[in-house]
């Protein structure tokens, strides 16, 4: 731990000499990425994403260590992490969450065991800074240089979204794979769109990468991950389900992804595959479970032992049911549905916003028997 707070004050210390670029200074050149940016998930943070802030003081109201992900280009990281400071909503280092400049100033990233580590491009002080991207022959302006970096297309978004081990070594995030590249989270998350980068075009660029960065929270987005099939025999219902992405069905602690199976018959349910609770469906539920000493714990920060039931990167899974023998016109549909707060954790913490413990579905298939 304290090698990591070194590496994370030498890089930090380096990068901060330059004068910081807020997003809204990004705005006068890049206003459709700007835009992008705003609707995405990579804007919110600690004052403005309620899930997340809640948990973090659940965690601890003095030490904010989510910092190297969640702020990481606060000018004063290494206070937050040490609990000598706290988030300063009057800070723009803070508001901006993950900012534009943070990503686009991201030299290389250090594996490392509890969590990757991002390391900043040193910037000289009274120049305007060097920023990367994947453009080839990128454009300059008075604001700053554009630098090609390999790293954007191999491994920068494994520097926050591979992996996090809490001080026990117990997983509470995984993402990615080690032998992942970013290759497969660009094409999916930030997609081709038509028209340039820049406000004044000087290259003629005909497409953008989106800077949406799309994913669980967009409905029409996370029905491409998943595909669910059914056969039924006599009284056994088949459910297949095969995950398409390029990361686990469940990567985040406070989630849950779940199966939702009726059987109508004359507009009258006859069966399900729970009665009150999803996880009522041990097969079915997709979620995250913590012990802390042997004891159940809702907050994984703490933790001594953790496990996953999940869908693996690619992986097909069936899971078996016994039914009912159908008759004819009975009605049998399988959903897979998701709460963003999952009901462990909305009891940990309490959540202004209902819409994060509401259920969403991700996609529904239907059968009628003849």
């Amino acid at each position: 731990m304290q090698n990591f707070f070194i590496i994370l004050l030498l890089s930090t210390s380096a990068f901060l000499q330059a004068k910081y670029m807020d997003n809204h200074s990004c705005a006068e050149c890049h206003d459709t990425i700007y835009d992008e940016f705003q609707s995405s998930m990579h804007a919110r943070g600690y004052f403005n994403d309620e899930l997340h802030h809640k948990i973090a003081d659940a965690v601890s109201t003095k030490v904010y260590d989510c910092a190297v992900c969640h702020m990481p280009m606060a000018d004063n990281l290494s206070d937050l992490i040490s609990g000598k400071a706290r988030p300063n909503k009057a800070n723009k280092t803070h508001t901006d969450a993950v900012s534009c400049y943070f990503c686009h100033t991201i030299a290389y990233v250090k594996k490392a065991h509890r969590y990757n580590i991002n390391i900043k491009a040193k910037q000289a002080e009274n120049y305007k800074p060097t920023l990367y991207g994947r453009l080839t022959d990128p454009d300059n302006n008075d604001k700053h240089s554009s630098v090609n970096n390999p790293i954007y297309g191999q491994k920068v978004c494994t520097g926050c979204h591979s992996h996090k081990l809490n001080e026990n070594n117990v997983t509470i995030f995984n993402a990615m794979e080690d032998k992942q590249d970013s290759q497969e989270c660009i094409k999916c998350h930030m997609p081709e769109l038509a028209g340039g980068s820049d406000k004044i075009n000087k290259r003629t660029r005909g497409h953008h990468a989106s800077h949406r960065f799309l994913g669980i929270h967009d409905m029409t987005f996370r029905k491409k991950g998943v595909d669910i099939n059914m056969t039924i025999t006599s009284d056994m219902l088949n459910v297949t389900l095969i995950n398409k992405m390029g990361h686990p069905l469940i990567i985040q602690s406070a989630r849950a992804k779940y199966l939702k199976i009726t059987i109508q018959r004359e507009k009258h349910l006859i069966w399900r595959n729970y009665l009150k609770h999803p996880a009522e469906d041990k097969q079915g539920y997709f979620a995250y479970s913590f012990k802390k000493n042997g004891e159940k714990i809702i907050i994984p920060a703490t933790s001594t032992l953790g496990s996953a039931h999940n869908l693996n990167t690619k992986e097909t899974k069936v899971l078996t049911y016994k039914i009912p023998k159908l008759k004819a016109g009975d009605i049998v549909t399988v959903g897979l549905y998701m709460r963003l707060a999952k009901s462990d954790c909305a009891k940990a913490v309490i959540l202004d916003d209902s819409t994060l413990m509401n259920e969403q579905q991700i996609k529904e298939v239907h059968f009628i028997q003849k």
